[in-house]
């Protein structure tokens, strides 16, 4: 293998993420609610385009936990979130997703320029109706009845988790391009978290499988796609969002804000 055709090979290969999946399975003997691997990569997804860079302290409870952020010493391992066996499964846990988070932002920083490049950002789903639908008839029928989400359903819902978890991190920005930037981008994801009414015409799970995928849907999923990148060059290029803390008296209602916004203080920080 050349050094050129390693650095392009995913981050997380085939055990690595079926790794992850009887991961996830074990933790679900203890805790029902654990999410799929893909709910959980649309919400790694977001949390590479979120503004701030949010610690596994705040959303590893937030996303296998009671959602209250751990405490631990710097440079101390986290404490145990319940829901794993042990430690060393929680650390493990922590070690792939790390692979992962960097394979994500490494794509998304790359910029390409089709979304069939070989570098380009891959969101992990599944399409679980074209799944079921090549199924045999009598595992099919032992089925029916059943919700099936549509193709990038389930990881749009994970990446919107995040992003309603972190308000503050994802408020509009005050400049106005910059926030239609950001409403466009979201919109374009949670167009993805509604199911597929179309009619199927594709199978995402098997080329030569039944239709179960509209190509509408696959429109929507691309425009998805574009919009991470959309949010991880806009959240990058604006940085972390700066707290000002003003000292001594505070200014006028009608003076100059202080955060540098050149609004009136009324109409800015003292709304």
């Amino acid at each position: 293998m050349t050094e050129s055709s390693a650095s392009a090979s995913p981050a997380l290969g085939p055990d690595e993420l079926d790794e992850l999946d009887a991961l996830l399975d074990e933790l679900r003997t203890r805790e029902e609610d654990v999410p799929q691997w893909e709910f959980c990569d649309g919400f790694l997804t977001a949390l590479a385009c979120t503004r701030r860079p949010v610690p596994a302290a705040e959303w590893l409870p937030m996303l296998l936990g009671d959602g209250l952020p751990l405490q631990a010493p710097e440079g101390e391992p986290l404490p145990l979130v319940p829901t794993f066996r042990d430690l060393a499964q929680q650390q493990r846990f922590l070690a792939l997703w790390e692979l992962r988070s960097a394979e994500v932002a490494a794509q998304l920083d790359a910029q390409a320029e089709s979304l069939d490049a070989d570098d380009a950002f891959q969101p992990e789903v599944i399409d679980m109706r074209g799944a079921i639908a090549s199924l045999p008839e009598e595992e099919r029928a032992e089925m029916e009845g059943q919700e099936t989400p549509s193709f990038g359903q389930v990881w749009a819902l994970g990446f919107m988790f995040a992003v309603e978890n972190w308000p503050d991190d994802w408020a509009a920005p005050r400049d106005k391009e910059a926030a239609q930037w950001l409403d466009d981008a979201l919109d374009a994801i949670v167009a993805l978290t509604e199911d597929d009414t179309g009619r199927p015409e594709i199978c995402m799970y098997d080329e030569d499988g039944p239709p179960s995928t509209s190509r509408e849907r696959l429109e929507v999923f691309g425009e998805a796609i574009w919009a991470v990148y959309d949010l991880r060059q806009l959240w990058r290029s604006l940085g972390p969002r700066v707290e000002t803390i003003v000292k001594g008296a505070q200014p006028g209602r009608n003076d100059p804000c202080p955060c540098g916004s050149g609004r009136k203080y009324k109409k800015c920080c003292g709304a």
